[in-house]
């Protein structure tokens, strides 16, 4: 057993990826596992994972600059055998961490300079700048950690070339949470959208293209805007009337909206971040038995099986996206189809249950380097 310790500077306590799938499956494969964050709540522990923050820090800068000092200090004192960080600015004290003995993974949930071009509150002309200097920085850096998790292939590609200690571990759903028992019964027309709510991923057409629907079409939309400036000018739209905006919910609200929408949303706007990306929530949906409406890049028509899951638009047509949720709501047998045929894409192939078993024979291998002399690349 080693004694883990997730660290964080900007995520939730409960996050999906952190929590729920990967510091969960740690725990259960006989872990001591700690995730320590800048939340300022109190310590708890659930579901065999133990939860330490240190003091919440307002506004971005602060919270790059300061906060991982003190998740530094703080996490000397849980004395860990291995640390794994989830945010690029942890970085450097994952390099401190490692001149003191202690194992060090970094997990890239996003390939970070090509997040840095789509950066809203980033002037245009510096992110091109800020970009190459991240893409430096990771190449001289990463090299020195004991393990990298991407969290897609793609991301996977550009590791391996910095660092032969590095596994995909893909954010597939966990199966069996989100769906429904039975055969599934659509209650409304309502269609959904679960997840961070950004401009880059296509806010302002969607609720343009409510504006488009009937009157009875209604949008679910769950999930924290990016900044207050955004939910104003979204709610300035005139499709917002046909929005109903939830806030963010807990996992049992989501599964609940999934099981009574039409079909789910994922049309983000094309960006060099987004080409090669795998969202979560495109996964989820599948799960759910919801048919997807999602953007028409390469990648993404091949993870809806050409067309057996859902259908793809441009993302930057609201009428685009207005045609394909009335052509849903006019096949509902289409749909229904579509649906059962994601669900069992996401149990054959895109279940977290393997990507666990990945994880899990990761740690194994740092642990026990000797079981994995030529210290290769692992690829799943």
């Amino acid at each position: 057993m080693a004694v883990i310790v997730h660290m964080t500077s900007a995520h939730a306590r409960f996050d999906i990826r952190i929590f729920l799938k990967e510091c969960r499956s740690l725990s259960r494969h006989g872990h001591s596992v700690t995730i320590l964050l800048a939340d300022g709540l109190e310590p708890q522990t659930h579901d065999g994972v133990h939860f330490e923050s240190v003091r919440r820090n307002q506004g971005r800068i602060t919270r790059m600059l300061v906060t991982p000092l003190r998740l530094f200090r703080r996490v000397l004192r849980l004395h860990p055998d291995i640390c794994h960080l989830h945010d690029p600015e942890l970085i450097p004290i994952g390099l401190l961490l490692k001149i003191r003995g202690v194992k060090v993974i970094f997990d890239a949930h996003e390939d970070l300079p090509k997040q840095i071009l789509t950066k809203p509150y980033l002037p245009e002309f510096l992110r091109p700048i800020l970009a190459s200097a991240a893409g430096y920085f990771l190449r001289w850096a990463l090299v020195w950690m004991d393990g990298l998790v991407a969290a897609t292939p793609s991301i996977f590609t550009t590791l391996k070339a910095i660092n032969r200690s590095v596994v995909t571990v893909n954010n597939y759903p966990i199966l069996g949470e989100l769906n429904q028992s039975g055969p599934r019964k659509v209650r409304e027309h309502s269609i959904c959208y679960i997840g961070l709510i950004s401009r880059i991923r296509g806010i302002f057409e969607l609720v343009q293209a409510m504006d488009l629907l009937p009157a009875e079409v209604r949008l679910k939309l769950a999930g924290p805007f990016e900044d207050s400036a955004l939910e104003k000018a979204a709610k300035s739209l005139p499709g917002w009337n046909k929005v109903d905006y939830l806030g963010t919910i807990d996992r049992a609200a989501v599964a609940d909206v999934m099981a009574n929408s039409v079909c789910g949303i994922v049309t983000f706007l094309p960006a060099q971040n987004h080409f090669e990306a795998q969202p979560n929530k495109l996964f989820e949906y599948m799960s759910a038995g919801l048919p997807v409406i999602a953007s028409d890049f390469p990648l993404w028509r091949e993870l809806l099986g050409e067309g057996a899951y859902g259908l793809c638009v441009d993302p930057c047509d609201p009428k685009a996206i207005a045609d394909a949720v009335l052509a849903l709501l006019a096949q509902p047998e289409t749909a229904l189809a579509m649906g059962v045929n994601g669900e069992r894409a996401v149990r054959e192939r895109y279940t977290w249950e393997v990507e666990a078993n990945h994880l899990c024979s990761f740690y194994d291998l740092l642990i026990f380097p000797e079981s994995n002399p030529a210290n290769q690349a692992v690829k799943y």
